[in-house]
């Protein structure tokens, strides 16, 4: 692997073409996200071979691993923003203190998290949206997930780092190999040691610790990252400050991502196992889709933060127009061939309950015409992230899951009951398209002016 020195990375960042620096980036992201998402989905998979009641848990824990990346990102993106700042600004001390802040506070929070997890397992499950029948597929699952919290914490913190320093490439690594080791173990736990549902639990936290031990040495032996060490842990009020500032709206975006995944459960739950299961199943395939673009996103940050540490307002706004408009063709796409496909996708699923089939099929079909606005929504969020426009990309990232679809959650299966439950994520995605537009181009305004006064 051709390794680059500080100085080339900063000239790269600050000068080459974006349509060639961002795909550079953006590929090592991209397949990260993708062999994740894939290996969501195949613990969906494997575990909705048991069952109906085995392949709602999988729903149900997702939320608390939602919650727990969520603050694993806050912490990753929020130390990540401000490196990269740093290094576009020549400071790379300031950057060394955060990186080693970012790694040792999530492992840290990881450590509260599987104690509190492992003691509360039984509350925590039911409080989820589990009902009776799945509620013992869920403790399984949860408890591997819970012991491995504190390496899954950190392993996010540390991708989130490589990829605001400009080396997602080693990020992949990392994150890939326990991805696939993953999708390997499944089958063999689950079935060949006929562990059920704890053995795809098992299989996510052992490729957890993997991904944590190649990440941790890829910072500490290339001479082109930054490297973890307690000596650079300073942590002050100040600095934990730009953190959260800088962080909160992954915090936002993905926890109340966790909080609407609970109210869809509970809503779910009233019509049965099967409506847990087929929602379940909706939301880690339009997971894997929108990986593709979160991706190319993480891309496009290092990129946004390095010009806009350098005062570089035109190739800021460069960068997040290409990003839009080459996400924007890639959700068009796959939103037309899974629709076409839609019926089939949900049955790879659960091929035995018809129920499943047809309450998923007509969720996923109405989420797919509202996908090609997703590619907005998120580069917004991202783009005001990555500038340190704090309060307003949280505005952004708890709009879609929080603002808009918890109200949708709690008012429209009363009106409309099951439909209203498959319709509300797309409703809440095309309020969100509509903020992003009015929060985002202020600010795209205001950088223009800044180049005209230049």
């Amino acid at each position: 692997m051709k390794s680059m020195t500080a100085s080339q990375r900063t000239h790269m960042m600050l000068n080459e073409p974006v349509s060639r620096v961002i795909p550079h980036l953006a590929v090592p992201t991209i397949i990260s996200m993708l062999i994740t998402a894939i290996y969501n989905m195949a613990d969906t998979f494997f575990v909705s071979q048991i069952g109906t009641s085995a392949s709602g848990a999988v729903g149900v824990i997702f939320s608390a691993m939602a919650l727990i990346q969520a603050v694993a990102f806050m912490i990753g993106m929020g130390c990540g923003t401000n490196v990269s700042q740093a290094l576009g600004a020549g400071d790379d001390a300031r950057a060394n203190r955060f990186a080693s802040q970012a790694f040792f506070t999530a492992f840290l929070t990881g450590i509260v998290i599987a104690i509190f997890g492992i003691t509360h397992i039984e509350s925590i499950v039911m409080f989820l949206g589990a009902t009776e029948t799945i509620a013992p597929y869920a403790m399984d699952y949860a408890r591997y997930i819970f012991f491995a919290a504190p390496f899954m914490m950190s392993s996010f913190a540390m991708n989130n780092l490589l990829r605001f320093e400009g080396l997602a490439m080693y990020g992949m690594i990392g994150i890939g190999s326990g991805g696939v080791l993953n999708m390997i173990l499944d089958p063999i736990l689950i079935f060949g040691f006929n562990m059920g549902t704890a053995g795809a639990a098992l299989a996510t936290a052992i490729s957890q610790f993997v991904s944590f031990t190649i990440l941790l040495i890829m910072s500490n032996t290339r001479p082109d990252a930054i490297s973890i060490s307690i000596r650079h842990f300073r942590p002050t009020l100040a600095s934990y400050g730009r953190m959260l500032y800088n962080g909160f709206p992954s915090l936002g975006r993905q926890g109340i991502a966790s909080i609407s995944t609970i109210l869809l459960n509970t809503a779910a739950g009233v019509h049965g196992d099967a409506a847990i299961a087929a929602m379940s199943i909706v939301t880690r395939f339009s997971m894997f889709i929108n990986s593709s673009v979160i991706g190319f996103g993480q891309g496009f940050q290092p990129v946004c933060g390095f010009s806009y540490g350098a005062g570089k307002y035109s190739r800021v706004r460069e960068a997040f127009w290409f990003c839009v408009k080459v996400t924007t063709g890639i959700l068009l796409v796959l939103a037309v061939i899974s629709l076409l496909l839609s019926s089939q996708i949900i049955t790879v699923f659960r091929r035995d309950d018809p129920l499943v089939i047809q309450i998923g099929t007509f969720a996923l079909r109405a989420q797919l015409l509202t996908l090609p606005l997703w590619a907005f929504i998120t580069m917004s969020n991202m783009f005001t992230q990555s500038i340190g426009y704090g309060v307003r990309a949280t505005i952004i990232s708890i709009a879609r899951q929080g603002i808009f679809l918890i109200p949708a959650l709690l008012i429209l299966p009363r009106v409309m009951g099951l439909t209203g439950i498959q319709i509300a994520q797309p409703i809440a995605d095309a309020l969100t398209f509509v903020l992003a537009i009015l929060v985002v181009g202020g600010i795209l305004r205001k950088f223009k002016s800044m180049e005209d006064k230049v």
